[in-house]
Formats: structure tokens, C-alpha cells, sequence
């Protein structure tokens, strides 16, 4: 009997001390299936993915702490009640429009085959560096290469993720870093770029019209109206405006709230001092596009303003955001400006 009771107490301290060991952040890498896991707690918050048909390394599913989804779904898993619009609208990612006169944006498995020479696509090549050894931090870094349908690379990608837990936010500080080959790559002045994430039905803003939009192959994309009974969101700025009103305003930062699954969410976009465009625009649309473009200038200020920015060979550009996702009573103004204030101070 006192060898059973040794067995179970040495049984019971194995189990007691893995659970201890699996607090925090822990990162799995699953190569066959082209995603690494961010796990906080046992549970997923993110995955890098770099799937063929994403044509871009993103980071999907983005959930919160307590475990509400806050990125769409569609299109690798079709969920009842959410939109199929977009689909390179995918998770969490960071591409552009024109870049070359090649649309970075707009590449997914549903364009026809006689156009896809007018598209770009960004192929993740390595993971070079991880950490997470429990705790409320861990850093995930990565390669990729922009590049044309020929193949030749017009940009050298290097990405790093900074993820951190802080009582209900799950944050996550990208800074990517893109650098020309032995071309000249210009980023032309248009809407679409650069940071984004596609978030949940819930999410998305009530409307009353049915609005078409139109990529620049000339592509039309109709979305339907949203009631209030389906959808919750809300976009505030960091200069007071409110809704729709957001797109096209410049600012440090904005949030979304809503309420999904029968909890409050906030998901924050900050932008960094140190970015070209400064405080960027942004592309913040009702039906669940959250965007801030720091290169688009022309549509956004009614043609006032016009920036098409150029790499030389072998110059490099550094882009740094911050994405809060936000579980509980929705944040303030005045907590999205202390997480903006602490973002500008990282180097």
C-alpha cells in the first residue's frame, strides 16, 4: 500500500509540475502544416500561418485571452451568418496595393488564372528565431520574399512578432522591416494597405446600404446591409471621431468595440512615430476591414495630398504596429493613449 501511495504522490507532483511548466506563453512550430502555434495557458491566442492560399504570411485565428475569436473565419472555414466578400481578407497580415505596379493586396485563390500576372505574392521562407519559455512574453521572427509572378524578388521581408499578456490585453507588437533587391520598388500612392485585420460578423458595424467596392483590376465586390441585431461594432479615433466617419481620418491610433459571444471586445490598431507617414490614415471600413495605410494619401485627402514612396536598391524601410485585443469593459480614450504613449518609447 505505502509503494501504491509513492506511485500516485510521484504521479500527482509529474502532473502538478507539467501544468506549472505549461504557464504562460509557449510557442509550437507544426512545419507540415505551415503555422506556428502561439499558446498562452494551453490555449491558442494566434498562429503564424503561411499557407499557399493566403499568398501571405498572417496571423490567424487572433482570439483573446478568455478565448473569443475576433478574426473572420472565411475563407479557410465557412462559418453560418458570416460574410464570404474579400477573400484575401484573411486574419491579421501586412501587404500593399501597387508595389511595382503589382497588387500585393488583392491576391487570393479566387483570381482567374489569365490575371494573376497583375498580382504579387509574399512567400514566407524561414522561421529565424523564437522565445517563449513561459511567462507573459514571447517573440516570434520571420523571413519572406515579395515577389513577382516571374518569380524575381522585388523585396526581402523581415518580421518580427512581440507578444505579450497584460491582465486582459493580448498584445502584439510587429516591427517588419523591407528592403530592396537589386530593383528599384515603388509603392504607389493608392487605398489599399498596409496593416490590417479582418474581424468577426459580430464585429462589424450596422449599416443600411448595400455598398459595392472596387479593387484595381477592376474587380466588384457587393456587401450586403448589416442590422444592429447582427452586429455591434463601434470605431472611435484618436481625434473623437466615430464610425464611418473614421476612414479617411489621420490619427495615432484606433479602436473597435463590439460584443462577441457574450463578451465585450476592443480591438486596437497604434501606429508608430517612427513609420513613414506618421500619423497614418486610415482604412477603417463597417463591414470589418480594419486598415491603417501609411502610404495612401491621394484618396484619402480628397487629392490634396500625394505620396508614392520609392526604395533604391538595397535601401531598407522599417514598419512598427501595435495590435491590442482587448477583453472586458471596453478601453478608453485615455487607456488606447497610454498603450499609444508606451508603443512610441520602444525602439
Amino acid at each position: 500500500m505505502q509503494k501504491v501511495i509513492t506511485i500516485l504522490s510521484s504521479l500527482l507532483v509529474s502532473v502538478v509540475a507539467m501544468a506549472q511548466s505549461n504557464k504562460g506563453f509557449q510557442i509550437v512550430e507544426r512545419a507540415g502544416e505551415k503555422q506556428v502555434d502561439i499558446l498562452y495557458n494551453n490555449k491558442l491566442l494566434t498562429a503564424y500561418c503561411y499557407y499557399d492560399s493566403s499568398r501571405k504570411p498572417i496571423l490567424f485565428p487572433v482570439n483573446t485571452v478568455d478565448g473569443v475569436t475576433v478574426t473572420r473565419s472565411y475563407p479557410f472555414k465557412n462559418v453560418a451568418g458570416e460574410r464570404t466578400d474579400h477573400p484575401h481578407h484573411t486574419g491579421i497580415w501586412l501587404n500593399y496595393e501597387s508595389v511595382n505596379g503589382l497588387d500585393f493586396w488583392n491576391n487570393s485563390t479566387a483570381i482567374a488564372v489569365e490575371k494573376r500576372d497583375h498580382y504579387g505574392t509574399i512567400r514566407h521562407q524561414a522561421i529565424t528565431g523564437k522565445a517563449a519559455a513561459g511567462g507573459n512574453n514571447a517573440s516570434l521572427t520571420a523571413t519572406a520574399t515579395w515577389i513577382r509572378p516571374d518569380n524575381k524578388i522585388l523585396l526581402n521581408e523581415a518580421s518580427t512578432y512581440n507578444f505579450s499578456v497584460k491582465g486582459k490585453d493580448f498584445i502584439i507588437d510587429r516591427t517588419t522591416t523591407l528592403t530592396a533587391t537589386d530593383t528599384a520598388v515603388m509603392f504607389k500612392d493608392v487605398k489599399d494597405g498596409m496593416l490590417a485585420i479582418r474581424v468577426a460578423r459580430e464585429l462589424e458595424l450596422p449599416s443600411k446600404e448595400t455598398s459595392k467596392y472596387v479593387d484595381e483590376q477592376g474587380n466588384v465586390t457587393t456587401v450586403p446591409p448589416a442590422s444592429s441585431k447582427e452586429v455591434t461594432g463601434m470605431y472611435y479615433s484618436s481625434n473623437g471621431l466615430k464610425g464611418d466617419s473614421v476612414w479617411s481620418s489621420k490619427g495615432p491610433w484606433v479602436m473597435l468595440t463590439g460584443n462577441k459571444d457574450g463578451k465585450d471586445v476592443t480591438i486596437g490598431i497604434v501606429d508608430h512615430p517612427s513609420n513613414v507617414g506618421y500619423p497614418s490614415y486610415w482604412h477603417a471600413r463597417g463591414y470589418g476591414l480594419f486598415a491603417i495605410n501609411p502610404l495612401g494619401r491621394k484618396v484619402f485627402s480628397n487629392g490634396k495630398e500625394e505620396l508614392n514612396f520609392t526604395l533604391q536598391p538595397g535601401q531598407s524601410t522599417t514598419f512598427k504596429y501595435r495590435v491590442i485585443i482587448h477583453s472586458g469593459t471596453p478601453l478608453t480614450s485615455r487607456e488606447m493613449n497610454s498603450l499609444a504613449a508606451d508603443f512610441a518609447k520602444s525602439k
